[in-house]
């Protein structure tokens, strides 16, 4: 199985910018479809963006659409997501998901608090 690890959460300011990064270990990464989810105490964790094992086909959660980037460096094992723009309802734990063979796995989260 897939160990995953984000980094890069903080506190930041309303329109600030973030780069959450994901490191994967374990496996072979590019097998995994790559993901970002959030979640806010006592809410579902949402979906937020996603990316196909090649890096092609990203998509987006319509609240984000615009100002978040995915992307992914398959050479380090790594995935991104690029935060701009930042609202206060961006405020949330993110957790970096790796999805293959019907099997999800997640991280522990980072922490994101952006301040209006």
């Amino acid at each position: 199985q897939v160990q995953l690890v984000e980094s890069g959460g903080g506190l930041v300011q309303a329109g600030d910018s973030l780069r959450l990064s994901c490191a994967a270990s374990g496996r072979t990464f590019s097998n995994y479809a790559m993901g970002w989810f959030r979640q806010v105490p006592q809410k579902e964790r949402d979906f937020v963006a996603a990316i196909s094992r090649s890096g092609g086909s990203p998509n987006y959660a319509d609240s984000v659409k615009g100002r978040f980037t995915i992307s992914r460096d398959n050479a380090k094992n790594t995935v991104y997501l690029q935060m701009n723009s930042l609202k206060p309802d961006d405020t949330a734990v993110y957790y970096c998901n790796a999805y293959f063979s019907a099997r999800n796995y997640w991280g522990q989260g980072t922490q994101v608090t952006v301040s209006s």
